[in-house]
């Protein structure tokens, strides 16, 4: 029997196109005689759909369109398993049911990557492939993210790290400790966002306020650090969890600005039809020129983040190398990166349904080894318990 996969995708996030590219591609290269394939859209307002033209990059051209061609679902657990339900839609409609073994999000940004989507699989008790509710939040968040590799030894940058509101009341001072403990050249970030959106160089002081709102414009929180002025940026994907794991080979993106923007990351080589490849599409080389002990320096600090965190699934992690000192740098973590990352692996000998398969196995080695845990005791605290005919105190039923 064929392991049911549903792979999810979309979701409210600033980066909901992105993740729709990396599913779309996931789905056709899955291997279908292992696995049948159930997609789930999940619209900007949290709605959840089904059917088949979600399978088409095209059909998304449409959305009003294409929404009338699917099925609104919702996930539930039933008799030990989960089921995903069709939700009626017309007067003499019925539920259709199917159940599912496997979630596969493939998400990007907050609202799903940022660990909400696997608290919704944890509470379902479906496994599923991706890191769980702790990593994926540490990755999306950079400041905490930048605290765990400090406590681990691993080298990332200082930052200033400060909230919207925080900032509206004291604008000066904060400005004045960014320039001060950070200097110039400034990066501005929003703390939790991926794909380059809300990023900005500050070379003056005179701009920095005006990077700062842009990011509070996609977060309430914002951090700034140094930004290096002779970069070079590599990339490293990893798979597998915290007990087993292993680093591909490296890559450096190729950018058209001082920083990799959403745009280089997503629009560049797009087809002639003018649909990108999502992270395929980026000019990069593969494997990145560099010295084989600097590859493998970075390598092994890819590996030693992703047990850091504690993630599993299959993450990239970005570096920056200060061409001036030869100091390597971890700048942030992608859970779920886009397109997987497959390119990487391809390029180190995974073929990209061979990896998909790795993925499978390790969610349901996670789940094996959760089932083995314990979440009740032999105990009844209520048993013979009286509060009354009212209830507890404070209770209005």
């Amino acid at each position: 029997m064929k392991t049911n996969i549903a792979v999810f995708f979309g979701c409210r996030s600033v980066e909901h196109e992105v993740s729709i590219i990396s599913a779309v591609q996931a789905m056709k290269s899955i291997n279908r005689e292992k696995y049948d394939i159930t997609p789930v859209y999940v619209a900007k307002d949290g709605g959840m759909y089904t059917g088949s033209a979600l399978f088409e990059i095209e059909s998304f051209k449409n959305l009003p369109e294409l929404l009338k061609s699917c099925e609104k679902v919702t996930f539930l657990r039933e008799n030990d398993s989960v089921v995903m339900k069709t939700l009626k839609s017309g007067l003499f409609a019925k539920n259709k049911s199917l159940s599912i073994d496997l979630a596969f999000p493939i998400v990007h940004g907050t609202n799903c990557e940022d660990g909400t989507m696997a608290g919704f699989f944890e509470f379902l008790g479906l496994p599923y492939i991706s890191c769980d509710i702790l990593s994926a939040a540490v990755g999306m968040d950079k400041a905490i993210f930048k605290d765990v590799l400090k406590s681990a030894g691993l080298p990332v940058l200082d930052c200033v790290k400060f909230r919207a509101r925080e900032y509206a009341k004291n604008k000066t001072a904060i400005c004045e400790k960014i320039i001060n403990e950070i200097g110039l050249p400034i990066i501005i970030k929003p703390v939790n966002l991926g794909s380059s959106v809300g990023i900005s160089k500050v070379s003056t002081a005179e701009a920095l306020d005006s990077a700062i709102n842009d990011a509070f414009s996609f977060a309430d929180e914002v951090l700034a650090e140094k930004a290096i002025t002779s970069l070079r940026e590599i990339n490293c994907s990893v798979i597998g969890d915290a007990d087993e794991c292993e680093a591909s080979v490296c890559e450096e993106p190729f950018m058209n600005d001082e920083i990799l923007s959403y745009a280089d990351k997503y629009l560049q080589n797009a087809d002639k039809t003018g649909a990108s490849k999502g992270m395929a599409s980026l000019s990069r080389k593969i494997p990145a020129d560099l010295p084989a002990e600097k590859s493998e320096e970075i390598r092994q600090l890819a590996v030693d983040t992703f047990k850091a965190l504690g993630c599993s699934g299959v993450v990239r992690i970005d570096f920056m190398i200060d061409k001036e000192t030869d100091k390597v740098y971890a700048n942030e973590i992608n859970t779920i990166p886009g397109s997987l990352a497959f390119y990487l692996w391809e390029a180190t000998g995974l073929k990209y349904t061979d990896m998909i398969d790795r993925l499978v196995n390790i969610a349901f080695k996670r789940q094996r080894n959760r089932e083995n845990l314990s979440f009740t005791i032999d105990t009844n605290i209520l048993e013979g318990a009286s509060f009354g005919s009212k209830g507890a105190k404070g209770s209005k039923f």
